[in-house]
This record gives C-alpha cells, sequence and structure tokens, in this order.
C-alpha cells in the first residue's frame, strides 16, 4: 500500500494502482497533519479493499470454499481439513453453484431446511459453521442469523467396567484399551504413543496418528492445546507396556479400524451391548464422576476444553489434589484387576 505524500498545498494525497482501469487513482485529504495522511492512506486501502471483494464475489460458493480450505491447509489438522472437503461434496454441493454476490440469508436457510430432512443436526451444524466461516472472508457485509435444528442431548448406556475388562484383560489389545478408558486417551493419541513419550511413570501425550483418507498421518500435535498433557501411569499399565518386545517404539502397531473392530468382537463375544473404542473415554469421565474427581482435575486428565479451560495444560498438573485424584482413579481400577483378575493383576 502507497504512502500518502504531503502537496504544496498541505493537503495529502495518495495514488494506488488499479489494475482493471489501468491507471493510477489518487485520494486526497484536505486536513491537517498526521489526521489527513491517515485520511488520504484510508480511502486508498478502502478503494482497494472493495476492488478487492468484487473480484472476490464474482466467484462462486464452491470456489470460495475451496479457496479456503486450501488457505488453511497448512495451519488446520489433517483431519479437519479431511472433514472441510466431505462437508463440500456431500453436505454443501446444493450451493457451490451460487455466486457469492448473489448468495442471501433466505438461500442459505431453506437449504439448511432441506437438509434437516436427511441430516444429524450436528453434520448440519458443522457445515454450515464452514460455510458460515467462508462467507465471513468473502462476503463479510452478510450477517447469517440461520435457524438451526437443535442437537439432541444423546444418554449413553455404558456397560459396567467389570464386563468390559472381562472382555479385555489378557488380549492383545488389553494395553491400548486400558489406555483409554483407565487413562482417557483418544484412538489418535494411543495409536501415537511411544516410550520415548515415557519418563518413569509420567506419561506426555503429545503426538498423536490420524487416518485421513487411508493415509496413516503422525502429528507431533494433539487435538486441542488442553489435549497435550502428562498422565501419571499405574504400575499394572507399566508393566504391560514393559513386556513389548524391547525394539517396539510404538506401544500398539493396530491400526485404528482393526483395533476398533477386535474390540467389538470381544464385547460381542462375552455378550455385551455394542459399544464404540472412544466410548471407552465416554466411560472415563463417568468413572471418574463416580469417584467424585473434581472437574479440574478431570479435564486436566481427559484433555477435555470447556469455556473455562485452565490457560496453562500444565499449571498445577502435578499438585497434591491431582495426585490424590490419580490415587484414587489407580486404586479404582487395581482392585477390579485384584478382585477379579488376580492371575494378571501386579502386587
Amino acid at each position: 500500500m502507497a504512502k500518502a505524500k504531503q502537496l504544496p498545498s498541505g493537503s495529502w494525497r495518495v495514488q494506488v494502482y488499479d489494475k482493471d482501469l489501468k491507471k493510477t487513482v489518487s485520494f486526497t485529504s484536505k486536513l491537517p497533519g498526521k489526521a489527513g495522511r491517515n485520511e488520504a492512506e484510508l480511502m486508498g486501502r478502502e478503494y482497494l479493499a472493495g476492488k478487492k471483494r468484487k473480484e472476490e464475489q464474482g466467484k462462486t460458493i464452491g470456489e470460495a470454499i475451496d479457496e479456503y480450505i486450501a488457505l488453511k491447509e497448512n495451519i488446520l489438522s489433517p483431519t479437519t481439513i479431511n472433514g472441510y472437503r466431505k462437508y463440500r461434496k456431500t453436505s454443501l454441493d446444493g450451493l457451490c453453484d451460487i455466486l457469492v454476490k448473489d448468495i442471501t440469508q433466505q438461500d442459505i436457510q431453506a437449504y439448511i431446511n432441506r437438509l434437516a430432512l436427511t441430516m444429524s443436526p450436528k453434520s448440519i451444524h458443522n457445515a454450515h459453521g464452514l460455510l458460515s466461516a467462508v462467507l465471513s472472508v468473502y462476503a463479510p457485509e452478510l450477517r447469517l442469523r440461520t435457524t438451526l435444528p437443535k442437537v439432541q442431548k444423546k444418554i449413553k448406556q455404558l456397560p459396567p467396567v467389570e464386563d468390559v475388562l472381562k472382555a479385555i484383560i489378557g488380549t492383545e489389545i488389553e494395553l491400548p484399551c486400558l489406555l483409554a478408558m483407565w487413562c482417557s486417551l483418544r484412538m489418535s493419541e494411543i495409536r501415537g504413543l511411544r516410550r520415548s513419550d515415557i519418563q518413569g511413570n509420567i506419561l506426555t501425550v503429545q503426538s498423536t496418528i490420524v487416518n485421513v483418507d487411508g493415509d496413516h498421518i503422525e502429528k507431533d500435535s494433539t487435538k486441542t492445546l488442553e489435549s497435550t498433557r502428562q498422565i501419571r501411569l499405574s504400575h499394572y499399565i507399566i508393566s504391560l507396556i514393559n513386556a513389548l518386545p524391547e525394539d517396539q517404539e510404538y506401544i500398539t502397531l493396530i491400526k485404528d479400524h482393526a483395533l476398533y473392530m477386535r474390540f467389538t468382537r470381544l464385547l460381542k463375544r462375552e455378550g455385551i451391548q455394542h459399544m464404540s473404542f472412544h466410548d471407552l473415554r465416554h466411560m472415563n469421565a463417568s468413572i471418574m464422576l463416580a469417584l467424585g474427581i473434581p472437574d479440574k482435575y478431570a479435564m486436566e486428565r481427559g484433555g477435555w476444553s470447556t469455556n473455562s479451560t485452565l490457560k496453562n495444560v500444565y499449571q498445577h498438573t502435578f499438585s497434591a489434589e491431582r495426585k490424590a485424584a490419580d490415587d484414587k482413579i489407580d486404586a479404582y481400577f487395581e482392585t477390579l484387576l485384584r478382585e477379579n483378575f488376580t492371575q494378571n493383576s501386579t502386587q
């Protein structure tokens, strides 16, 4: 952006080049001093911004979404970008041929109403969130006030913890399952877990492996700031890790789909109601609630975030209160193991 120059008259003038007109356009302010210089430069910026906005609004919604995704590709996680592409293809395809400059709130509301007939409220919220983010860049003057379907609260009915332990103890997926239901790790965190992430009995959750269109991508980061955390591992889990082959750096070599399928087959074999692998994290949250673990320590341990998320994920992580919470959770699981699976528990 060109800087304003003061004229002999005392006025300030800025010149910008209009590539469409193929000429220089001038803007002048008669205000004295710094105020005049700022006003002239502001008029120049507004002129160029208006030109750029007209150019951008000549795009279709589909082109704007594609460009937005490309701009964010190296910033957002691969799974988020992959989700954006899926919503563009499967949820927003009916809007993609409309020009950005022509789309209206009425168009969007009517389209959302049609989606509500076949799509879940959560998927609609996610698709609309992408559309809203795109339009905030390419049509900032369009203020969306779309009425979205309400997301219904789902009550999960989980089987008894003892039954799940009975199904997994002694199997090849015992360790990853315990890392989920005991330590509240996500599937991607378990797959990214390495021996080098464990110092003594302290695990630092700091890397993940995610599946994006069949490709397994390793990231030296977690899902959110709060997901990067430290967890104290129990003696029992440490013993399972120590039993792995010495040259095996990753705690599990089983891929996500295979791990899920083996888990569900074990449940079916034991006559236990179906639950997803991720439900093991829900089970962990329920256990912490039943044990009276304060929300602050439950959030730290599980890597969950809320509006009141701790500003520093490591702050007070191993305070006396947090240690008491870990002791209570470890005692719960070790008691179950000792009472029901004596042959596998570590004394």
